[in-house]
């Protein structure tokens, strides 16, 4: 028979969390506790929802300056698990059982310190490099390194042909990489809002490359360099026997073309680009 709390009849939203976090169950919601612990600890946080109304009783935040850290119960143990970001930009995460430690990190992170000095403070928590070069302003240079990693990892010639392509013009190499489903993207800048202006290139297979414009026109073309060039709308003298272009559909249509001809191995994006 589980255990009977206040707030934890069967038809409470609580309920299956009655045995883990009891303190949760008896506030009402992990906002309200948290909130508790705060207070009692003097750290002059405000604990507000997070924007997901299905998480409205196991999920809270905080945020202040650009700063924010949310946390969220797990289910079938006890752990919470925190996030910690800045100027929308995650740079550190961790799982802890106890709620004062939430509080105590939470806190700590909107002081506004390196996110070096956090995890040596609170050690549940950790980062990672493009974390750190984001503080130090060098987040383009790093993601275009892990990009280029990662691309050689995947035994996709097609794919690491396109970014050592991209990654030998100064024009592209300025500009943030990033993988979206199947594309090569570029951004102005390295945190958000992510530019969705720029052109983006895939592989098609057998050495042929799709080229898409914001305004949904796409360009195919043979070789990774011939599609840099055409994101640079500097196309080489050869261009106009090799390139064919058409009118773009509806962005699904797009898509659903692309699915035909691009191998399942790369329809996957990299986790931190």
């Amino acid at each position: 028979m589980s255990e009977q709390l206040p707030g934890a009849a069967p038809n409470d939203p609580l309920h299956e969390y009655a045995m883990l976090y009891p303190e949760v169950v008896r506030a009402g919601s992990l906002q309200n506790a948290l909130q508790v612990v705060a207070d009692g600890a003097g750290y002059g946080l405000t604990v507000e929802l997070t924007s997901s109304p299905g998480w409205r009783h196991v999920a809270a935040q905080v945020a202040a300056d650009g700063f924010s850290a949310n946390v969220l119960m797990a289910r079938g143990e006890r752990s919470f698990s925190v996030d910690c970001s800045a100027g929308g930009i995650r740079m550190a995460t961790g799982n802890i059982d106890g709620l004062s430690e939430v509080a105590g990190a939470m806190h700590s992170w909107l002081q506004g310190p390196r996110v070096r000095e956090l995890v040596a403070q609170w050690p549940f928590l950790r980062t990672w490099e493009l974390a750190e070069a984001h503080e130090r302003g060098e987040a383009v240079p790093v993601r275009w390194r892990q990009l280029r990693a990662a691309s050689a990892r995947m035994q996709d010639t097609a794919l690491h042909e396109l970014v050592e392509a991209a990654f030998e013009q100064p024009r592209l190499r300025v500009l943030s990489p990033g993988r979206s489903m199947y594309w090569l993207t570029f951004s102005r800048r390295a945190s958000p809002p992510i530019c969705h202006d720029l052109p983006r290139a895939m592989p098609l297979g057998n050495g042929r490359y799709r080229v898409r414009f914001a305004d949904g026109r796409v360009q195919d073309v043979d070789g990774a360099a011939e599609a840099v060039a055409v994101i640079l709308d500097r196309p080489s003298a050869s261009t106009p026997s090799r390139v064919k272009s058409h009118a773009a559909g509806t962005a699904a249509s797009l898509e659903k073309r692309a699915d035909a001809v691009v191998p399942a191995s790369m329809r996957s994006d990299y986790g931190g680009l």
